[in-house]
């Protein structure tokens, strides 16, 4: 069954294979199990280093754990499980300076468990293998943008032609490696009679004659297993009261469907495997065949269209605002939500609907808005950040709506509040130890310039700390422990009422 678009429809970003790491000569890694002499086709998005008994609270998914050993436990089988189920994609074991070889029974989980197994010899510090990661991971990216921009700069051109629709169509299916459909307003797909061939360059192939809107294809041919998959997408998404937008997959490909301009027209395309930069490329296009095809009054999209083609961005063919960025969750329909907002520009392909609005939007029934401030075209990056940080408050406090607020952190708190409780976490601490904790943190936990700067033996310090340790209960070794303490002295020493000197 084909499903609505979330976070995971959406292409991560560009991971280094672990082929080009094992292929990398001066790392000189072997890999143990998960592909035999060849190297697995597997993804490595991250590096993790760790000796820990058990890694896995702290993995996200997609890294190499690299792990000498040291605190390895007995049950090998049960660890290499743990890290599966935390989402690594593959252990990096460095055979010094605790195991002389890489245990027998830790290879022999990894491969129950599917988990790759790589030996790092001994002359690669673990340092060697992140860089090379790190590196890896820059060039793809650097390919990726360059190879978006070379679609923008090709998708512009295409739309500028005296066909710009089938063009483009056709340049996005090229670009894409793969196949496109444009489902006009009212159009019928004929993807769904009796598996009809899909690969037509762009042609015309509902409604000619009929008076119908005509459903234009470009790009391969599509198996009719998918070619029906596609169909129905098109159709399901620009049915009224449907999905802002649905992915599926069949015969090998990967599907997508969504909106273009709120009329009822959908764009679908289909490639063989998604890339990091799928997405953007096909947002390009997107915005150029909603230029093209939404009615609008005249002159409208020429101007819009030549802004774009003359060097500039989407975003320069908005017009000079301000614009409002808009994130919003809800169970509503994405188009009637811009309706209500009084904009057709809304991007509902993911777990969040955003939408750009001229007009500063109010709280709306069955969403959840977050709003960023006022922003011209140049400025959009930032106010997309702004609304995304303003809904997690809105959801947070259970708000109908949250606008982004200027001022960083102490903007966002109660004042009252903030006071109270840092009362309460520093209440256990004498006046000295407030101030020998306060020096501490400003100074980054250095004992030395610590005692330099109250004047005391380094001895001092390090006894004033852990003495606030254990009358705070907390570790101050804990980054967020000691962001936490650090925002409750900054909050007192705002107080004229504080009782910190």
């Amino acid at each position: 069954m084909p499903a609505t678009s979330s976070a995971s429809a959406t292409p991560p970003t560009p991971g280094v294979e672990l082929a080009a790491l094992l292929a990398d000569r001066e790392l000189g890694l072997r890999a143990l199990t998960g592909a035999g002499e060849r190297a697995p086709a597997v993804a490595v998005h991250a590096v993790h280093a760790s000796e820990m008994a058990d890694p896995s609270p702290y993995l996200l998914g997609g890294e190499l754990l690299l792990t000498a050993g040291a605190q390895l436990e007995a049950d090998a089988d049960a660890y290499v499980a743990r890290l599966v189920a935390a989402g690594a994609a593959a252990l990096g074991f460095g055979v010094a300076p605790v195991y002389e070889e890489v245990p027998p029974e830790l290879a022999a989980a990894c491969a129950r468990h599917g988990l790759p197994l790589l030996e790092v010899p001994p002359r690669t510090p673990f340092t060697a293998v992140a860089r090379t990661v790190w590196r890896l991971m820059a060039e793809a990216r650097t390919r990726e943008l360059r190879r978006v921009t070379e679609a923008q700069q090709s998708l512009a051109a295409a739309a500028a032609r005296p066909d710009p629709v089938p063009a483009l169509l056709r340049r996005l299916a090229a670009t894409l490696g793969g196949h496109a459909t444009l489902l006009p307003a009212g159009g019928q797909d004929p993807g769904r009679d009796a598996g009809q061939g899909t690969g037509q360059d762009a042609g015309q192939s509902a409604g000619q004659g009929t008076g119908q809107a005509a459903t234009r294809h470009a790009g391969r041919d599509l198996p009719p297993e998918a070619a029906g998959a596609l169909a129905a997408l098109l159709t399901r998404v620009g049915a009224p009261g449907g999905p802002a937008t649905a992915t599926d997959a069949a015969a090998g490909w990967q599907l997508t469907a969504y909106p273009l301009g709120g009329e009822g027209q959908v764009l679908g395309v289909a490639v063989p495997d998604r890339t990091p930069g799928d997405h953007a490329i096909t947002a390009i296009a997107a915005v150029l065949l909603t230029l093209l095809t939404t009615h609008r009054p005249a002159g409208t999209e020429a101007g819009a269209l030549t802004r774009l083609l003359l060097g500039g961005s989407p975003a320069e063919a908005l017009g000079p605002g301000p614009w409002h960025v808009v994130h919003a969750r809800g169970t509503g329909d994405p188009q009637a939500l811009a309706a209500a907002l009084g904009t057709v520009l809304v991007d509902a392909r993911g777990e969040e609907v955003r939408l750009l609005a001229e007009r500063e939007p109010g709280p709306l029934p069955g969403w959840r808005l977050g709003v960023s401030a006022p922003a011209d075209p140049g400025a959009l990056a930032g106010a997309e950040a702004q609304a995304r940080r303003a809904l997690r408050r809105a959801e947070a406090a259970r708000a109908p709506l949250a606008r982004h607020t200027a001022g960083g952190l102490d903007a966002l708190l109660d004042p009252a509040e903030a006071l109270t409780h840092a009362r309460e976490l520093l209440a256990p601490l004498a006046p000295e130890q407030v101030r020998t904790l306060r020096s501490w943190l400003a100074h980054h936990g250095s004992w030395d310039r610590t005692a330099a700067a109250l004047g005391v033996h380094r001895n001092t310090v390090r006894q004033r700390v852990a003495r606030c340790t254990a009358l705070l209960g907390r570790d101050l070794d804990d980054p967020d422990t000691r962001m936490e303490l650090w925002f409750a002295l900054r909050t007192l020493d705002r107080q004229d009422n504080s009782p910190v000197t």
